[in-house]
């Protein structure tokens, strides 16, 4: 029934340019069914829980179209408009050198602090034309959303793991919570169970749906769709809002990054939701899910994407970090210098492995001369950015010490008559800084890594490439699937077979005979 049904696809529709900001704004007033403080949110652009994060994301797009010429290519579906070249899929080193700087540029709108910006998915979005192959019967709706998706740039976010519930068990014992397919209809599937951490969802315009972790064996579990955020029965629980909390609490002088770059991770949970089978990827072929992220080509491309983000956000710490140490009158002492000095060896670690992802690409065997940014420096990307960003965060707590909470509380505290002539004498800094510039600048950086914000932040980046072994078992999976492994161990096979128990096989080295204590006394004995 499902094979019939992928077949009546629509064909792809008239195509407009890529969204405004005013434009995605107005888009995401759809309805969608969000909960947040025990009450449905009526608009996510005005609820002080989203409204300024989603003006950020506007901001994104606005700036796309203020660089499109410099950044932007033309579509690959004919249209001759100019698109995010993230959003196709790839053939030279100049094509993947283009994506890279698209992101970065991209990413400046919020520092580096929105890792799920609208062009994240394109990860997984511009592989569809080069690799719809491999979707089978569904391949022809992987080629429509590859067409649309590059022409109005939407915005999708993904929600890929389970939740943390009954671990020992396998996933087909856990029905009543991880997702999976009800029944089938002439019109598609109709679908229930919750997803987690959907990250950045509430502002985004699709559901992207996979599976992430230990093997499916039953059909009903193995689906991988895309579903609008307004489709009836998805429901969106929030977390606590940092931009709503920073509001409440304070202001922009105050929480200068939560109160604007929250990407709210949230609950997705869908209660009898009909998926139409134009919007199916997979469905019930289970040896094709459980290789979907080794085969789809969105690993290397999602690393790329998340090292190119941290780059830049690297960028503002670093930044950031030397200017509060001037603040604070500790610049020019030999361990502060030692501490931002490593911050930026850490910075240019991840700027050097950017440059390898896409200026030593790998080419995508099974597709018509794509390829794929360099796997194994994006690997190395995602062992190492959960190590360094700890240390960032623990050589800034150091070095700039009780200068991150030697702050007054508010910046109502500058507008009292009583308190500002002490704000002024007292709280100055070093360097030609005044209170307020001070204040105002470690404000930004409490913000960055000690507010719930910040911790946020802390957690999202060890997390953010999947769990500790996961990495470093998908490092050594590589290197073992592209024969690096055996050629390391070849190397250790090479220099051993060049002695033995009697001394040197290779006839240009000298054997130790005429010097060699232990052989004489082996030999008088």
């Amino acid at each position: 029934m499902h094979n019939m049904a992928a077949k009546r696809s629509p064909e792809h529709q008239g195509t407009t340019d890529a969204y405004t900001g005013a434009e995605f704004l107005e888009s995401i007033q759809d309805g969608r069914e969000i909960y947040i403080y025990g009450e449905r949110v009526k608009n996510v652009t005005e609820h002080p829980a989203f409204r300024n994060s989603a003006r950020m994301v506007a901001r994104w797009y606005d700036r796309f179209h203020e660089k499109k010429s410099e950044i932007g290519v033309l579509t690959d579906t004919g249209s001759g408009k100019l698109t995010h070249p993230f959003f196709l899929g790839s053939k030279t080193t100049e094509d993947l050198v283009k994506s890279r700087d698209a992101i970065a540029e991209l990413q400046k709108v919020s520092y580096g602090w929105m890792g799920r910006s609208p062009d994240y998915k394109a990860s997984f979005l511009g592989t569809l034309g080069a690799n719809s192959a491999f979707y089978g019967e569904y391949a022809e709706n992987a080629r429509r959303w590859y067409g649309r998706t590059q022409e109005r740039l939407d915005y999708w976010n993904h929600a890929i793991v389970n939740p943390p519930i009954d671990r020992d068990r396998s996933i087909e014992e856990v029905r009543d919570v991880f997702m999976h397919v009800e029944k089938e209809t002439d019109a598609g599937l109709i679908v229930s169970g919750a997803k987690v951490v959907a990250t950045g969802s509430a502002l985004t315009h699709y559901n992207f749906i996979a599976h992430y972790g230990i093997p499916i064996k039953d059909k009903s579990f193995a689906l991988i769709f895309t579903a609008p955020m307004d489709s009836p029965g998805i429901k969106l629980i929030a977390r606590s809002s940092y931009e709503f909390n920073a509001a409440a609490t304070g202001s922009p002088f105050d929480y200068p990054l939560s109160s604007r770059l929250d990407e709210n991770d949230s609950i997705l949970v869908f209660d009898n939701v009909l998926v139409p089978w134009e919007n199916i990827f997979i469905y019930g072929d289970v040896d094709k899910i459980n290789q979907f992220f080794p085969a789809s080509g969105f690993i290397p491309r999602f690393t790329l994407h998340g090292l190119t983000r941290l780059s830049v956000k690297l960028d503002f710490i670093a930044g950031l970090f030397s200017m509060a140490v001037e603040a604070t009158g500790s610049k020019d002492f030999r361990g502060v210098q030692a501490g931002v000095g490593e911050v930026i060896a850490w910075r240019n670690t991840f700027h050097a492995l950017s440059d390898a992802m896409v200026k030593s690409p790998v080419h995508w065997q099974g597709t018509d001369g794509y390829n794929l940014p360099n796997l194994n420096a994006g690997l190395a990307y995602r062992v190492l950015a959960p190590q360094a960003y700890p240390r960032i965060k623990e050589l800034i707590e150091r070095h700039v010490a009780s200068g991150l909470i030697y702050l007054p509380s508010s910046a109502a505290d500058f507008e009292s008559e009583a308190v500002r002539p002490y704000l002024d004498r007292f709280v100055r800094g070093s360097n030609g800084y005044a209170a307020l510039d001070r204040v105002k600048l470690l404000k930004l950086l409490w913000d960055a890594i000690g507010t719930e914000f910040g911790g946020r932040h802390e957690l999202y980046e060890r997390n953010y490439a999947g769990n500790y072994e996961n990495l470093r078992i998908e490092t050594l999976g590589a290197a073992t699937a592209t024969g690096d492994l055996a050629a390391m161990q070849a190397m250790v096979k090479d220099c051993m077979s060049e002695y033995d128990l009697s001394g040197w096989t290779s006839d240009d080295l000298i054997n130790p005979d005429d010097i060699s204590l232990v052989g004489r006394r082996m030999t008088q004995s």
